[in-house]
């Protein structure tokens, strides 16, 4: 019998877990010749695409309801450490005790975190990288209204204007104003570097800029966050905004589970993998998601996405069945890039290619995000033969609804 585990039940956690299954299946072994376990601490699977929006509570869909009915053995606890010399992972159960795991095969798919910054008062930031995260700041501005104070309370600053920031600014006004009555509101996006959006490039920049725009969102370029507390916030050029709401969403790292893999990291944390997903240099280790430095299409690396995430987990569970069971393995091999951004009641942008190229603007890119926000991304719940179907790596989501990415 060859133990298969994974750590992390997240989207490349889960479909990992998945694709193990499916690769047992399709080998046609018996059920005691592979066992598949996932350890991971949360009961549910954050849909964390979506904890920019509103209710982040329901953005969530109960692991068992995914991973039982494909024969996947759950353990609740928290990975305290991993010896790949003896193949076994250390954690502590809910109950407390001590759990020590074996495994045959490893896949490290526990995410990714946002940075805490290193500035004065961060502990009264919020974020919206975790499910408690987001439903503590829709809790504080649902609170605001009957804060006492003045106008500063129906102000928010967003510190970074990447992809979540982005999504995060541009939902805000709505959200204010719905506690706010007729007292004004005010957003305002802090980015350090010169222009918004500097990781998405030129090509979305004027759907960006017309967005915050439309939104009401005043944007603060080549400033950075100096300190913070619980009535104001101070920048690097000494502007201090009297407010009650700042969210950080600049910078991710990689789990810090990747620091007990003996493995070569980049500059956020993921471990370097070959094609097949296995970690280089580590024997029996595969990763999957935000902890994996992936090579995708044309040599680039792949993002920490949703996007990225699913066919990793995919093709790891696929490849970490075949292997135990001696089988060919598969190369990473993922649909072409894209990106797919909302950006509030003014719409949204979706990007084809490295050098998003502007594909769809308006009324249809709004449809497209709303069909993987609401669909794509969501498993098949209480349905073993329909689980096991999209755990196919070479099953991705429909893209006809997505344009070639230009040549």
């Amino acid at each position: 019998m060859s133990n298969i585990l994974v750590i992390g039940g997240g989207f490349a956690g889960v479909w990992a877990a998945a694709g193990a299954i499916r690769a047992r299946h399709e080998a046609g072994a018996d059920t005691d010749a592979v066992t598949v376990s996932l350890i991971g601490a949360a009961d549910d699977l954050t849909i964390r695409p979506r904890l920019y929006e509103d209710d982040p509570q329901g953005k969530r869909v109960a692991l068992d309801r995914i991973l039982g009915p494909i024969g996947v053995r759950r353990i609740p606890a928290i990975v305290t450490d991993i010896d790949t010399t003896t193949r076994t992972v250390s954690a502590l159960g809910r109950d407390g005790s001590a759990l020590e795991l074996s495994y045959d095969r490893l896949v490290l798919a526990s995410g990714s975190r946002v940075l805490t910054p290193p500035v004065d008062g961060a502990e009264h930031l919020f974020d919206v990288d975790t499910l408690p995260a987001a439903a503590a700041l829709e809790a504080h501005v649902g609170r605001l209204g009957a804060t006492a104070g003045g106008d500063e309370r129906f102000t928010a600053v967003v510190i970074g204007a990447g992809f979540t920031g982005l999504e995060i600014v541009t939902e805000l006004p709505g959200r204010l104003h719905a506690v706010a009555g007729d007292r004004p509101v005010r957003v305002v996006l802090v980015e350090r570097a010169d222009a918004v959006g500097p990781e998405l490039g030129p090509g979305p920049r004027p759907e960006i800029l017309a967005a915050l725009e439309h939104a009401g969102v005043e944007l603060l370029l080549d400033v950075s966050l100096r300190s913070v507390d619980r009535e104001r916030a101070t920048l690097s050029d000494g502007t201090v905004i009297p407010t009650r709401t700042v969210i950080w969403t600049a910078g991710m790292r990689a789990s810090a589970l990747t620091e007990l893999i003996p493995g070569k990291r980049d500059a956020i944390g993921r471990l370097e993998v070959d094609e097949h997903l296995r970690v280089v240099g580590v024997d029996g280790v595969y990763a999957a998601g935000d902890t994996a430095a992936a090579v995708a299409e044309n040599g680039h690396v792949v993002t920490q996405s949703c996007q990225h995430a699913v066919p990793q987990g995919k093709l790891a569970g696929a490849n970490v069945g075949a292997d135990v069971l001696g089988l060919p393995l598969s190369p990473f091999a993922p649909n072409p890039y894209v990106t797919c951004l909302s950006l509030g009641p003014y719409g949204a942008v979706l990007t084809t290619g490295w050098d998003r190229t502007v594909a769809l603007t308006g009324a249809e890119a709004t449809t497209l995000k709303h069909t993987i926000n609401s669909e794509w991304i969501y498993p098949p719940v209480d349905d073993a033969q329909a689980i096991l179907a999209l755990a196919d790596h070479r099953t991705t989501w429909p893209t006809e609804a997505v344009p070639s990415p230009a040549a």
